[in-house]
């Protein structure tokens, strides 16, 4: 006998920001996208089923089920696919982890807030519109500042991370997968405390 599969929705969303094409891969910008791909390998999982005007895939873990997306409505809009995603699967602010650059911190830096201001980043105001509230849980990942206060910015997150301080950041990707495991299991504080 044949059982239906049921719909097994998700209790947490675990969102990385960055920019669809092969243009923006190793960019700055898309060092969220980097580290989702890293969460998905951990964890078994594809991020390849389009919905949400994203990408996404499923993690069963002893945390809870977990949705992994990947935006594909270039970073000014990363909102969208954030409120799409948590409405169907009717997860709260609060169960929403947000993956993304920071330029004020340096590569291979980790930054964990439960909520706050977008600090100028484009990806989290749009989110932070979409769901009208900022209280949801970011992990900013350190791409290092501008090599000069008047250096354009869209350029410098557009440029790839390379050399050093690609290095840098690949070498704190356990520590954001072991960050985001204590987020779900609910001790946030913990994870700022070991990781920030």
């Amino acid at each position: 006998m044949f059982f239906k599969k049921q719909t097994t929705g998700a209790d947490w969303l675990v969102v990385g920001l960055g920019n669809p094409g092969k243009k923006y891969d190793g960019t700055r910008h898309n060092v969220g996208f980097d580290a989702i791909d890293h969460l998905a390998k951990e964890w078994g999982v594809s991020v390849t089923k389009a919905k949400f005007e994203g990408l996404y895939g499923q993690a069963a873990l002893a945390e809870g089920k977990v949705l992994l997306l990947k935006p594909q409505t270039f970073m000014n809009l990363s909102g969208h696919s954030v409120q799409a995603a948590a409405e169907f699967f009717k997860i709260p602010p609060e169960h929403v982890i947000i993956l993304c650059d920071d330029v004020t911190q340096k590569p291979g830096k980790i930054r964990i807030r439960p909520s706050g201001s977008a600090g100028g980043h484009n990806g989290l105001k749009d989110i932070i519109a979409c769901l009208g509230t900022d209280g949801f849980a970011r992990v900013r990942l350190g791409v290092g500042e501008k090599p000069s206060p008047d250096y354009d910015l869209a350029n410098w997150v557009l440029g790839k991370l390379g050399g050093e301080d690609r290095k840098a950041f690949e070498s704190r990707l356990n520590d954001v997968e072991a960050a985001v495991r204590l987020i779900l299991a609910g001790k946030l504080s913990e994870a700022q405390n070991r990781f920030n």
